[in-house]
């Protein structure tokens, strides 16, 4: 290094060049660290600032903080928890049950949520009673489940047997009671019926019960069955009145429905009712007595229904409030209880001036509207029967000898008198 001349300034000790023990050393460390250039003095005699880590606020050091910082953590968990349970649920919830094979299970009115997941565990529907009571708190169906009687089909799930229970798909049982049965024998009926439930008080009036098939659930009782048909009969009745024929010799809806149960037991034919329902008419205009032979059936034994033999000669000329030989009119009231098409057919008869009927041998009826096309029609009959040799009624109902009508007061009375089945004026 050159030395200054006299006069000369030395140049900065930054500047100099160190020589000797250490001077090896130093240029080492000014290469390894970076030169700090103070901008002054003073500067340069202060330490070097050192950053602090900030401080929390009091207010994220508050309790209620905490805590709230602790309950969020809580539902966070929870969350979690509910998420996995509700996926492992479903899952149940949807798979197929331990039912091998249909099952009807009845769930008794009144049971609460456990009491029916007992039953259907009980009857092996299900086999996690708790999933079951679990998934219908879940659903908010608890009030929606339904008493009843269920049929369950094999392997159901628990969404299956749920649905089944709140949209009340119970099974559904069957009475049919035919047209032209007493009120006695559809009484007799009911009381047959195994499903049904309870007693019947009193029978009801003749011609009050609608025939007809008529579903019902478990647990529904005989009376109410009763109380069902009269309802059904008293609508059909007063919706039939309401359109019948402007010119019906009847005076009210009663008449119609005793007319319409005589026709309900003269003919089991559709296309034939309308015609007998018009013979009948037709002779109440003319004041002609009806001479109907089940009429002197329901005389003889009431609502027993049958005689089980043919109507005997001293039996058509025996007096009874119901015979229509003896009786001017309709009897007093019905003898069965007639359906829909009996009584459509007595509120709009056929139009025609048919005043006889008589069997025609082949289960249907000839008609006539003289009296000695009526006589015709019945030797056509004899012949038909002599025929066949066959000596049984009739019909199933009857077999009567007729009575002399007014309208063939000159005319010897058809057959009468005869060890055969007898036609009448009007069969």
């Amino acid at each position: 290094m050159a030395q200054p001349k006299a006069g000369d300034p030395y140049p900065p000790i930054s500047e100099r060049q160190s020589g000797g023990i250490g001077t090896a050393s130093m240029d080492q460390n000014r290469t390894a660290s970076p030169r700090i250039t103070p901008r002054s003095p003073r500067t340069a005699i202060e330490p070097d600032a050192i950053e602090l880590p900030s401080r929390r606020s009091r207010g994220a050091r508050h309790p209620l903080v905490m805590i709230g910082n602790a309950i969020i953590s809580i539902f966070v968990l929870l969350a979690v928890v509910a998420g996995v349970v509700l996926f492992i649920g479903k899952e149940r919830f949807e798979q197929p049950g331990p039912l091998r094979q249909d099952r009807i299970v009845n769930i008794p009115h009144g049971s609460g949520i456990r009491d029916i997941a007992d039953v259907l565990t009980n009857e092996g529907v299900i086999d996690q009673p708790w999933v079951f009571i679990g998934s219908v708190l879940v659903l908010k169906a608890r009030e929606d489940l339904k008493a009843g009687e269920y049929q369950f089909k094999a392997h159901a799930s628990l969404r299956d047997v749920v649905a089944t229970m709140v949209e009340g798909r119970v099974v559904a049982h069957q009475v049919s009671i035919p047209e032209g049965l007493t009120s006695l024998q559809i009484v007799a009926r009911l009381m047959e019926d195994d499903v049904l439930t309870g007693t019947i008080k009193e029978t009801p009036r003749e011609g009050s019960l609608l025939p007809d098939t008529y579903n019902y659930t478990r647990g529904v009782t005989r009376e109410q069955m009763i109380q069902r048909m009269q309802q059904a009969q008293q609508h059909l009745v007063k919706e039939i009145w309401d359109h019948r024929s402007p010119d019906l010799p009847l005076r009210t809806p009663d008449q119609l429905v005793i007319l319409a149960s005589l026709v309900e037991k003269e003919t089991s034919k559709p296309e034939e009712r309308s015609r007998v329902a018009a013979v009948f008419l037709n002779r109440l205009k003319q004041k002609m007595r009806l001479q109907s032979d089940p009429t002197i059936i329901y005389g003889l034994v009431g609502g027993q229904g049958t005689l089980g033999r043919p109507i005997m000669k001293s039996e058509i000329d025996q007096p009874t409030p119901y015979n229509t030989y003896q009786i001017d009119g309709l009897p007093p009231g019905p003898i069965s209880n007639p359906g829909r098409a009996s009584l459509e057919a007595a509120a709009n008869p056929a139009r025609t001036r048919e005043l006889y009927f008589v069997a025609d041998g082949t289960g249907g009826h000839i008609f006539a509207e003289t009296y000695e096309q009526h006589q015709k029609n019945v030797a056509r009959l004899r012949l038909i029967e002599s025929d066949q040799n066959d000596q049984a009624p009739m019909d199933a109902q009857t077999a009567p000898a007729p009575a002399q009508t007014p309208a063939a007061a000159s005319a010897p009375p058809p057959l009468r008198g005869t060890s055969k089945p007898r036609a009448q004026a009007t069969h």
